[in-house]
């Protein structure tokens, strides 16, 4: 299960949504997440679920990929969903002391479930097509107001990139570290949970130190080259607005006017 993780990941490609601007795909995830919950009914959920999919599969990059990082929190979502189920008004559609289940918390439900599943592939799509380095910049421009107030923007960038691509990396360690510790004849798959609790700690701690190694590896390499922050740096690949992000902005506009069309004409499904 651990392989199966594809957080953080990134996957060369020529796909329309790899050629947009760092900071236009920052910009536009954070305006996709405010139209993910500003849905008030299933004509604009649809809608953003519609564009959501559209933008994956422009990405050109199988849809297995996609699968894999929703496998990680297909049990977060399930329980979520399912636990929305009993929180709602409306129609009682079945009832068991005072346990009951309305036509409002199946909405409840459905909403959750679609939001939470949207949220994490769109998501997704901001690591796979772009590289470690233009999301450090890209963070690094948009933040870049913030130095007003004499916050150490580029460091904030380059420890929030680096902790984001540092997340596959740490995960095909400790996918190591489990294999030879079952080698070893460690079991981690029995008993119950306080004994699988247990049995994680062989595993930690070689994780925690190769962790740390790292680290201290990435730091020294850092100082080697001379790394001393974003003052007077300068960059090798300059970003740059093309005709392509002005037609992304132009087609998240028509989305958010969709969607608030649908909330403002439309009752809302949710109560």
């Amino acid at each position: 299960m651990v392989r199966d993780v594809t957080l953080g990941q990134f996957m060369p490609g020529n796909s329309i949504i790899h050629s947009l601007d760092a900071r236009s795909k920052i910009l536009l995830l954070i305006a996709y997440i405010v139209f993910i919950f500003i849905a008030k009914n299933y004509l604009s959920l649809l809608i953003i679920t519609a564009a959501s999919l559209l933008v994956i599969f422009s990405t050109k990059i199988k849809f297995k990929f996609y699968l894999k990082s929703m496998k990680v929190i297909l049990f977060v979502v399930l329980f979520t969903g399912i636990l929305n189920i009993f929180y709602g008004s409306g129609e009682v559609l079945w009832q068991l002391g005072f346990v009951k289940i309305t036509e409002g918390g199946i909405n409840n439900a459905i909403f959750v479930t679609i939001r939470i599943a949207t949220l994490v592939l769109i998501s997704s799509v901001l690591t796979f097509t772009t590289s470690p380095s233009d999301l450090t910049d890209g963070l690094e421009r948009i933040l870049k107001p913030l130095t007003v107030f004499h916050i150490k923007v580029h460091e904030i960038a380059m420890m929030m990139t680096i902790a984001l691509r540092f997340i596959p990396v740490l995960l095909e360690e400790t996918d190591k570290i489990m294999n030879a510790q079952k080698a070893r004849g460690a079991d981690m798959e029995s008993g119950n949970v306080f004994q699988r609790i247990k049995a994680l700690i062989p595993v930690l701690i070689p994780l925690f130190v190769s962790s740390f190694r790292r680290a201290n590896d990435l730091a020294t390499a850092m100082e080697c080259r001379c790394y001393h922050g974003g003052s007077g740096r300068t960059r090798m690949k300059v970003l740059r607005f093309s005709i392509l992000d002005l037609f992304a902005l132009t087609f998240s506009l028509i989305i958010f006017v969709g969607v608030i069309l649908c909330n403002i004409y439309i009752p809302a499904t949710l109560r």
